[in-house]
């Protein structure tokens, strides 16, 4: 029989699983650990799903993907050999995976995932303007390899398809503007004034970045219409640096493996000194989502855009207690 893993140990895990990205900051995950099992089960957590921005919950598959990864990587990094199945019970489609954290012994250590392991809580969303300077072509080479790793591409647009897809961010946000339900989403999960202090969710108005004076990077205004102090105004690159990530298939399981994918490459970007920050605007209508794709081959499911670049890395956000996310059993 497999010896039991202590409480302190699988908390630490899931408290470094928790530090991934999720649309609005929203974390819409829940953890149970079954003790005797050693076996880590994820679960989507429906109350903080998003029906006007994310109705099929594909965004909420790839946050939670994101955190999926962490684990993984976090598991390595403690001697640990995390063995995943995505979606293994067909009866409970909230179970997103299962992660046997079985013994080392006997068992090969995976190298490349541990190495990421300092990135974990390094990496922050950037909202601010980054330096209008190339990524290098081996840099670029690195990140579509991590997402080729999880079973994803990554795709760095040319530029009339990046212009495209800033046009499609344009539209998305007129859209927002004209609709008056959309932006109920954004309200919910952003906080402001002193609610920012004391938040363990949401993004907080420390982490909007300036208000874009001019320029082209694609950056959500979470403020809306709202005043937020001290905030100020600035202008953005002209040229921003954009990237794709997309999936072949695009149901849960392909969704749960962009958002491995996703972290995958943010951490790889993070140790590379890069910038990254995300937008799915554009993905959030299904019609705008279909024309995010390359021209040249028109296949793919785009799942994310990102934003690469040189500049500051971000505030870090806030996070839920690893007790309010985490049971034994």
């Amino acid at each position: 029989m497999a010896s039991r893993l202590d409480e302190k140990t699988v908390a630490t895990l899931v408290a470094e699983a928790v530090a991934a990205p999720s649309m609005h900051n929203a974390q819409p995950w829940r953890f149970r650990f079954v003790t005797g099992e050693r076996l880590v089960l994820l679960h989507a957590d429906p109350e903080r799903a998003m029906p006007h921005s994310d109705p099929d919950n594909r965004a909420l598959h790839i946050g939670c993907g994101a955190a999926l990864f962490n684990l993984r990587v976090a598991a390595v990094h403690a001697d640990l050999v995390p063995q995943t199945r995505l979606l293994p019970d067909p009866q409970d489609p909230l179970l997103l995976a299962a992660v046997h954290l079985a013994d080392p012994a006997g068992r090969s250590r995976d190298d490349d995932l541990a190495r990421l392991h300092p990135a974990i809580r390094q990496r922050h969303t950037s909202r601010h303007p980054f330096a209008e300077k190339d990524v290098p072509e081996d840099v670029r080479a690195t990140l579509q390899d991590a997402a080729a790793r999880e079973g994803a591409d990554l795709l760095m647009p040319g530029p009339w398809h990046a212009e495209t897809v800033l046009d499609l961010v344009r539209d998305a946000e007129s859209r927002d503007l004209m609709d008056p339900d959309a932006n109920e989403d954004l309200v919910r999960w952003t906080r402001l004034g002193p609610e920012a202090d004391t938040a363990v969710d949401g993004v907080p108005e420390y982490a909007f970045g300036p208000r874009r004076r001019d320029g082209r990077a694609p950056v959500r205004d979470f403020s809306g219409r709202r005043p937020v102090a001290d905030r100020g105004t600035t202008t953005f690159e002209r040229t921003p640096h954009l990237a794709l990530l997309s999936t072949h298939g695009d149901g849960p399981a392909d969704w749960l493996r962009a958002g491995q994918a996703l972290e995958r490459v943010l951490l790889e970007a993070t140790l590379a000194d890069l910038a990254t920050s995300l937008t799915s605007h554009a993905l959030e209508d299904r019609d705008l989502r279909l024309l995010t794709r390359d021209p040249g081959s028109g296949t793919g499911q785009v799942q994310m855009v990102l934003r690469l670049g040189y500049g500051p890395r971000g505030p870090a956000t806030p996070r839920r207690a690893v007790a309010d996310v985490l049971v034994f059993v």
